[in-house]
């Protein structure tokens, strides 16, 4: 359904190393950078058939995270889950809401979650969901 998602940021050299750290647990190379024709720079993350993108906003103005937005990353266990958040806390990320851990997701079942924002505000959640 998805092509790619793709996050402004303030200070691209600064998200690069961040997500060099974060998506490297994932199993995902480092980010290659890539300057479009108007000269704006980006990062590209590529992992099997998914794409996740940094960039400096085209318009010139200042990158911001959009409220009520969320980035989820799907995990391959719970405790990558738990290490997806701690590399990030690591590197300065923020921890929010609850402790990494299981929860009840209504319908979905249950899931291994954990949320935390990135250098740029933006709120990110490592997701495990078990096999029915």
């Amino acid at each position: 359904m998805f092509s790619h998602v793709m996050l402004g940021t303030n200070d691209l050299d600064r998200a690069k190393a961040f997500y060099d750290k974060v998506l490297g647990v994932l199993g995902a190379r480092e980010g290659s950078i890539n300057v479009g024709k108007g000269g704006h720079h980006r990062v590209f993350y590529m992992h099997g058939q998914n794409i996740f993108i940094l960039t400096q906003p085209i318009n010139d103005e200042p990158a911001d995270c959009a409220n009520g937005m969320t980035i989820g990353f799907a995990c391959a266990s719970p405790e990558q889950v738990k290490e997806l958040h701690d590399v990030a806390v690591a590197n300065g990320g923020q921890s929010i809401e609850d402790p990494p851990g299981l929860r009840d997701g209504g319908a979905l079942g249950p899931l291994h979650l954990s949320y935390f924002r990135d250098l740029d505000g933006h709120k990110i959640c490592a997701l495990h969901r078990p096999a029915a």
